[in-house]
């Protein structure tokens, strides 16, 4: 029989007391704005095109309405609970340990990916000017001995940027922030204004709207940066605890930044089609536009699409301009994820699933032992092992598996935790509607992403649970209960999705990918359909009592929200 007994609003859990509260609204949203403007801006729309032609601009909007719906989720929780690294620590109040560990590391060793490789893209267009600083091996840039060490110190420079704490960190991101989204706007009106041909959209000549199809549409939001790039959402739920009106900011920076930036990216797709030159798209079709761009100079080459187009165009100065944004836009973006890598270790160790130094923090209010971490994991990606780079590809998956704990957590709270003030609340029907279609976001994301990557995610996770069990054998300090019974819908979540993964048939342009292709576009979505209800239906089944929940809350609350600042 259900529990009618009226139950108290839960207290804060901590509410991150030693954290400072210096992200406003402003701040906050450019923060998840600069993150979401990095280096794919300079990629995206071509790799996009190259996919799925000009129904590309289909897959940025298709990408913007799933971030939305993953947001809306985030939203209600955020107001809720405002803690720093909170894509890991939600799960923990609503699962227990078991589960929040295994989605606090699937976010953090992709979060510690990100700024390494925004160092790389640095590095790599540097590399114009400064060619000591990679070589060609294998037909890949590979680092020299000097081009390592400047890759580490970049990563250092960013991580002392954080170190300097919320407030000069913000004050520098929102200068960039400024720089980018202008430099995106003077890119779309100096491209439409100097050649916008309206045949590239549907004309036969040039393939027609969508060449590749409905695969190609969805394929592009996977596996062409689209959905890498709306990552930066996470923002307003990494940084909530130091954010000084979590009501009004955070949904309004996890739904505002996806919709801005979706609007920039949709209108820079369109001015990417309309300016290619006509015969890099009949030499081989939209799949080839990229190598074949003729702009009678082989350095506008190296400066990228965008610069490239720029080139032809005649606006050699805009090519400066993109080549100076190739070092400004990713080192933002490599900044802001180096402090975001350490909040979510910081979240993992106020859970107390991982070492609880993770969780000290500075006289600044900065996770300084975490910080460290992000700084030492990051330079780790610049050694040169073989098949590194393809580790890559693996990013997005995890993060956004990780981020579909958020609509199962949001629908667990309904039922466990009723009476908890929701600052922000969706409808008690909408909520239902917003929860399933951002797990089947999550999960057709996935699947899209193609099993040539998403194997690697999968067997990162068994190291994961490997680390865990080693953890709780040999680590000396209190850890909370597993609570594993609470979490064994993960086990079917992610085997469905490793299954579903296996038997479909991306990615279709590799027959050494090792999937069986049995699953096309069709049945590969019905397949996730059939999993995100079976997902939820399973974790509300086993979410954790209500009694449990608030055990949960206040023992973190006793553990770290009243105590003294750590040092």
């Amino acid at each position: 029989m259900a529990d009618t007994t009226a139950h108290p609003s839960v207290d804060d859990p901590g509410d991150d007391r030693r954290l400072k509260k210096d992200f406003g609204t402003t701040g906050l949203l450019f923060t998840a704005v600069g993150s979401i403007i990095g280096s794919g801006w300079l990629f995206g729309s071509l790799e996009a095109s190259q996919l799925a032609g000009p129904a590309a601009i289909i897959s940025w909007v298709i990408g913007a309405v799933m971030f939305v719906f993953i947001g809306m989720s985030y939203s209600e929780l955020g107001t809720m609970f405002p803690h720093s690294g909170g894509v890991a620590r939600y799960p923990h109040y609503s699962f227990g340990s078991f589960t929040s560990f295994t989605l606090g590391w699937l976010t953090w060793i992709a979060a510690a990916a990100v700024a390494p490789i925004e160092v790389l893209a640095v590095v790599q267009y540097s590399n114009n000017w400064l060619p000591w600083l990679q070589d060609i091996q294998d037909g890949k840039p590979t680092l020299t001995g000097w081009g390592t060490l400047i890759s580490v110190a970049l990563m250092g420079v960013f991580v002392l940027v954080n170190f300097f704490g919320v407030r000069w960190f913000q004050r520098l991101n929102n200068v960039l922030v400024w720089w980018k989204l202008l430099m995106i706007v003077l890119v779309i009106a100096v491209f439409m204004s100097l050649a916008f041909n309206t045949d590239h959209f549907a004309s036969p000549d040039f393939g027609g709207f969508a060449p590749y199809d409905a695969q190609g549409v969805f394929s592009a939001v996977a596996s062409a940066g689209i959905a890498f790039s709306y990552f930066g959402f996470r923002q307003g739920v990494e940084l909530a605890g130091e954010t000084d009106n979590p009501k009004k900011n955070v949904p309004f920076t996890l739904i505002g930044s996806v919709v801005i930036c979706g609007i920039l990216y949709i209108g820079l797709q369109i001015a990417f089609i309309a300016a290619v030159p006509s015969e890099a798209i009949t030499a081989e079709g939209w799949q080839a536009v990229g190598a074949n761009f003729t702009s009678g100079s082989d350095v506008l080459a190296t400066f990228g699409p965008l610069a490239a187009i720029a080139g032809i165009l005649g606006a050699v100065w805009l090519a400066g301009l993109l080549y100076a944004d190739a070092i400004i836009s990713p080192g933002d973006t490599g900044m802001i994820y180096a402090g975001v890598t350490a909040r979510i270790s910081y979240a993992m160790g106020r859970n107390r699933n991982a070492p609880a130094g993770l969780a000290k923090v500075d006289h600044n209010g900065v996770p300084w032992v975490s910080l460290l971490l992000a700084f030492i994991v990051g330079c780790l990606f610049f050694l040169p092992f073989p098949g590194w780079a393809q580790l890559v590809g693996f990013i997005t998956s995890a993060t956004v598996l990780s981020f579909g704990s958020g609509p199962i957590v949001l629908l667990a709270m309904r039922k466990q935790l009723p009476e908890q003030e929701r600052p922000y609340k969706l409808g008690d029907r909408m909520v239902w509607f917003v929860g399933f279609m951002a797990l089947w976001s999550t999960n057709l994301i996935v699947y899209w992403t193609g099993w040539d990557k998403n194997w690697k995610l999968f067997g990162l996770m068994l190291l994961g649970w490997a680390l865990l069990v080693a953890f709780l054998r040999f680590s000396r300090q209190e850890h909370p209960k597993l609570d594993l019974a609470a979490g064994t819908w993960v086990f079917v979540w992610f085997a469905g999705l490793a299954l579903i993964s296996f038997l479909g048939d991306y990615p279709t342009q590799d027959a050494d990918a090792g999937n069986l292709g049995v699953l096309d576009f069709n049945l590969g979505a019905a397949a996730t359909l059939v999993l995100t209800g079976l997902t939820i239906w399973l974790a509300l089944r086993s979410a954790l009592p209500r009694h449990r929940v608030e055990e949960i809350l206040t023992d973190a609350r006793s553990a770290h929200g009243d105590g003294p600042s750590a040092h």
